[in-house]
């Protein structure tokens, strides 16, 4: 017994350990310089953002990012279709990356790095359970049932897709899992692939649904962020941009007319309607720099901060950080450049 238990705690340490090996190298190897920024902002200091959370959303949005990826391979294949690991070493590259280049924009701030790297191990941690056991049992079950998918395949991939969506606007622990859970239940039939689903997945959603609960309460008396910024925005008039859905407008100032937007993914179809409607950004919640992420079927872009192949739609997403007075150009040159918008990252 004493043996057994030791043993237990030294695979149990050598999982923490590798769990905690990226954030370390995220520390060590991928540090900013500090480069203070001299830009004076317009809008008042309490509509003020920090610059560099401009970098430090997407570790979040690269999991977003994810599962759709994973929705998108099991629309048609099987859970062990998707490579999980390339998807952990882009969360991770992607961050290293984006932290060395965050110097000028306010470095990696303490209090973003407790959240980004939870997130990260918790996600790490995630898919490597995923990948153990689609890789063997689901892989085992997937031959079984034969070539015809069951009812259940398709339900899950149902229930990834509506997934993915919600990510976009929505924070993860308010899904509701249990009614996931209970969709698995109604729809099984006998099969030995829905059984075998219906434990799998489920045992999912029943710790998604306890860890969801858990972090609801931390979070429920925290201050929650906002949802709405101020942008400055030239080349339109206050009545061009008050006829837009969901913007107020604040004031017109010499540099041009200050507005108030919702943040999060609608902000990036108002951001790129304004500048089809001939609109040019001066400043974005007291910034002068932007990232956003394009996809194409070029698999690398010299401007691109970094690149990854998205799994299951033969593209590769492109991260791009420039001056916020030249996004609205971007934007406009998307389609003659072969890119398509996915996100703009606002603070």
């Amino acid at each position: 017994m004493r043996r057994f238990l030791i043993r237990a705690l030294l695979a149990l340490l050598f999982i923490v350990i590798g769990l905690l090996a990226p954030v370390g190298y995220n520390e060590l190897a991928c540090r900013p310089d500090n480069i203070p920024s001299d830009y004076v902002a317009i809008v008042p200091s309490e509509h003020h953002r920090p610059e560099g959370r401009t970098l430090l959303t997407y570790p979040e949005w690269h999991i977003v990012h994810a599962y759709d990826d994973y929705a998108k391979v099991i629309s048609t294949g099987d859970p062990h279709d998707y490579a999980y690991l390339p998807a952990i070493a882009g969360f991770w590259s992607s961050l290293c990356s984006l932290s060395k280049a965050a110097g000028p924009h306010g470095g990696f701030p303490s209090e973003f790095k407790s959240t980004v790297y939870t997130i990260g191990v918790s996600f790490t941690a995630e898919l490597l359970a995923k990948s153990l056991y689609e890789e063997t049992i689901g892989r085992v079950a997937t031959v079984i049932r034969g070539e015809d998918r069951a009812p259940l395949d398709d339900l899950t991939a149902q229930q990834a897709e509506q997934y993915a969506q919600f990510l976009r606007q929505t924070p993860w622990y308010q899904w509701d899992f249990q009614r996931a859970a209970t969709a698995l239940h109604i729809d099984a039939t006998d099969a030995f692939r829905d059984r075998e689903r219906r434990f799998a997945v489920g045992l999912e959603y029943g710790v998604k649904t306890r860890y969801a609960a858990t972090i609801a309460s931390a979070v429920a008396d925290m201050e929650p962020d906002a949802l709405r910024l101020r942008m400055i925005v030239s080349g339109l008039g206050a009545d061009d941009l008050s006829a837009f859905n969901d913007v107020d407008v604040i004031s017109a100032r010499d540099t041009g007319v200050e507005i108030d937007t919702p943040r999060y993914r609608a902000l990036t179809l108002l951001l790129y309607q304004f500048a089809l409607a001939g609109g040019d950004f001066v400043e974005i919640a007291g910034n002068d720099d932007i990232l956003f992420t394009v996809t194409s079927d070029a698999t690398q872009l010299s401007e691109a901060l970094y690149s990854f192949a998205r799994q299951g739609y033969g593209d590769t997403r492109h991260l791009i950080l420039l001056p916020v007075r030249e996004l609205a150009n971007a934007l406009r040159q998307l389609d003659e450049r072969g890119l398509t918008l996915e996100h703009i990252h606002d603070y």
